[in-house]
C-alpha cells in the first residue's frame, strides 16, 4: 500500500467514525436552525480561522449554491465593524478544531447579546466555544492524517464533510428540484438546460425582414446575405405575422440543382422554401429544440422558426445559436 492511499484510507475512516459518533439531536437541531433561516428570511453566517475559515468559505459556497443565503464571516474583520451584518434572526455556524479559538470566543457574547442563534462545529465537545453554542456538532478525530499529527487534515476534512451532509440533507428535507438547483447555477451545464429557452438564444424576428412567397431569387440570396443569419422566412400572402415557409442555405442548394441554370431567373420564394417547417414556441427549452433538431437529423434540421402561442412568428433558432451557449458540440 503506497503512503498517499494509506492516507486516504484513514482520512475515509475519519470520517467513517465521524458518521457514528454524531448526536442525532444535535444534528436535528442543526436542521431545525437551518430551516428557521428559509422560515424567516434570514441568512446562515458561516466563521473560522484558518484551515477552518477555509472549510467555512466552502459551506457557506454550498449553501448559496442550493438556495440558502449564506456568508462566511471572517472573525477578526466581524470584531472591528463587520459584525453588523448578523442579524438576530440569522443563524451561525462556527468552525473550531479546538473549540479555543480566541477569535470567534470574542465574538460569542455580541452573538447571544442580538439573540442569533450559534451552531458549533468543533473537535472538543466540552470546548468554551461548544460551551456558547446552543448545537454542537462532534468533529473530532483520532489524529491528523499529517505525520506530526499537526497540520489540519482528517480535521478539515471531516469539518467539510459533515458541512457537505448537512447541505445534503437540508436539500432533501427541502425538496429542492432540479430547477432550483439551476436557478442559481445559470452558467453551468445543467443550469442552461434548465433555464434557457429558445426565445433567449433566437434571432428575433426584428432582425430577419419576412420575404413573400412571390419573392425573386435574386432578393432572396440578398437576404440570406446581408441578413447573415442563414436562413430566411417567407411570410403568408395577407397575414405578413405568421410563417409560411422556411429558406435555409441548404434549400436555396437542392433548388439550384433541382431546376437547371436556365431557370434560376425565375424561381421565386416559394418554389425555394420548405414550406410549414417545424416551429417551437418561445418558452421551449433550448435543450429540447436541440432534442427536435437531433430527431430529423435525417432532414438537416438546423433552424427552427420560433412562434408565439397564436402562432405569430417571435424568431429563427439556430444549432449554431445553440453550440455557442454550451448546449451542442459544434
Amino acid at each position: 500500500m503506497s503512503a498517499l492511499t494509506r492516507c486516504l484510507i484513514e482520512e475515509a475512516a475519519a470520517i467513517a467514525a465521524t458518521a457514528q459518533r454524531l448526536d442525532s439531536d444535535q444534528v436535528e437541531a442543526a436542521l431545525g436552525l437551518l430551516d428557521q433561516c428559509v422560515e424567516r428570511r434570514a441568512k446562515l453566517v458561516i466563521t473560522g480561522v484558518g484551515k477552518s475559515g477555509i472549510v467555512a468559505r466552502k459551506i457557506a459556497a454550498t449553501f448559496s449554491s442550493i438556495g440558502l443565503m449564506a456568508i462566511y464571516l471572517n472573525p477578526l474583520d466581524a470584531l472591528h465593524g463587520d459584525l453588523g451584518v448578523v442579524a438576530p434572526d440569522d443563524v451561525t455556524l462556527l468552525l473550531s478544531n479546538s473549540g479555543e479559538t480566541q477569535e470567534l470566543l470574542e465574538i460569542l457574547p455580541h452573538l447571544r447579546r442580538r439573540g442569533t442563534r450559534r451552531i458549533a462545529l468543533v473537535g472538543r465537545v466540552e470546548s468554551s466555544l461548544a460551551r456558547g453554542c446552543e448545537v454542537v456538532l462532534d468533529g473530532s478525530v483520532d489524529r491528523e492524517v499529517c505525520p506530526l499529527n499537526l497540520a489540519p487534515t482528517a480535521s478539515t476534512a471531516v469539518a467539510m464533510a459533515i458541512g457537505d451532509a448537512l447541505a445534503a440533507v437540508w436539500m432533501e428535507r427541502r425538496g429542492i428540484s432540479p430547477q432550483d438547483f439551476a436557478l442559481n447555477h445559470p452558467a453551468g451545464s445543467l443550469g442552461k438546460q434548465l433555464t434557457l429557452t429558445a426565445a433567449d438564444l433566437m434571432v428575433p424576428v426584428a432582425r430577419l425582414a419576412p420575404l413573400s412567397p412571390l419573392t425573386p431569387l435574386a432578393e432572396v440570396i440578398s437576404h440570406l446575405t446581408v441578413d447573415g443569419v442563414g436562413a430566411c422566412w417567407v411570410a403568408r400572402d395577407g397575414d405578413p405575422e405568421r410563417i409560411q415557409g422556411l429558406i435555409t442555405d441548404g434549400d436555396l442548394r437542392r433548388a439550384l440543382l433541382h431546376h437547371g441554370p436556365r431557370e434560376w431567373d425565375r424561381l421565386i420564394a416559394a418554389e425555394l422554401m420548405t414550406a410549414d417547417p417545424i416551429t417551437i414556441t418561445g418558452d421551449t427549452l433550448a435543450i429540447e429544440a436541440l432534442k427536435q433538431m437531433e430527431r430529423n437529423r435525417r432532414k438537416a434540421i438546423a433552424v427552427l422558426p420560433v412562434v408565439s402561442e397564436d402562432t405569430r412568428m417571435l424568431g429563427l433558432l439556430r444549432l449554431h445559436d445553440l453550440v455557442q451557449a454550451g448546449l451542442a458540440s459544434g
